[in-house]
C-alpha cells in the first residue's frame, strides 16, 4: 500500500467493504447462477456432445449442420485473426475432416444454460485441395438460447 497513511488505509477498506457487500447482496438470475455438480456434469456432457457433432458435420460435409449449430453473432479465432460466422461458413466450404479425437477436455460452467470447453484436437482432412494434419488446443464457448445450443465462440491455437 505504498504511501498511503493510517487514514488512506482505513478508506481503502472501507470501500473495498462496502463494494464487496453490494456485490454480495446483487441478486442473481436463475439462469446465472452456478450448476450444481451433478448439473454441471449433464451441462458438461451436453456442450462436449454439441462440440462432436460440429466436427461429425464436418466430416460428412454437412455444413448446414455446423450452421445451424453457430450463433449468428459468434466469432472464430485462429492463427489467421478472428472471423465472423460467414466468413467461417465461407472458410469450412472447402474444408473436411477426415478423423478427429478430442483429448483432455476440460468444462468450465458460467451458468445454467452455457459453458466453455477447452480441449485439444488432433485432425486430419483436406482444406482448399490440400491434405493436412494437424494438432491444436481449442476453447469453444457454447451458449443455450430459445431452447437451442449455439457455438458462440471459439479459438484454435497451435500445439507444440
Amino acid at each position: 500500500m505504498g504511501k498511503l497513511g493510517i487514514s488512506g488505509r482505513v478508506s481503502l477498506v472501507l470501500i473495498l467493504s462496502a463494494g464487496t457487500l453490494g456485490l454480495a447482496q446483487t441478486a442473481k438470475p436463475a439462469d446465472s447462477l452456478p450448476p450444481s455438480s451433478s448439473h454441471s456434469d449433464a451441462l458438461r456432457d451436453e456442450i462436449v456432445a454439441q462440440e462432436r457433432a460440429g466436427l461429425d458435420a464436418l466430416k460428412t460435409g454437412d455444413l448446414a449442420i455446423f450452421g445451424a449449430s453457430t450463433a449468428g453473432d459468434a466469432i472464430f479465432v485462429d492463427a489467421h485473426g478472428a472471423a465472423t460466422k460467414a466468413e467461417v461458413m465461407e472458410h469450412t466450404a472447402e474444408f473436411r475432416l477426415h478423423d478427429y479425437t478430442m483429448a483432455d477436455v476440460r468444462f468450465i460452467p458460467l451458468s445454467t444454460k452455457s459453458g466453455l470447453i477447452v480441449y485439444t484436437l488432433t485432425e486430419s482432412g483436406a482444406s482448399h485441395g490440400k491434405d493436412f494434419t494437424a494438432r491444436v488446443h481449442v476453447s469453444s464457448l457454447w451458449v443455450k438460447r430459445d431452447g437451442k445450443w449455439l457455438c458462440l465462440f471459439s479459438q484454435e491455437t497451435g500445439a507444440r
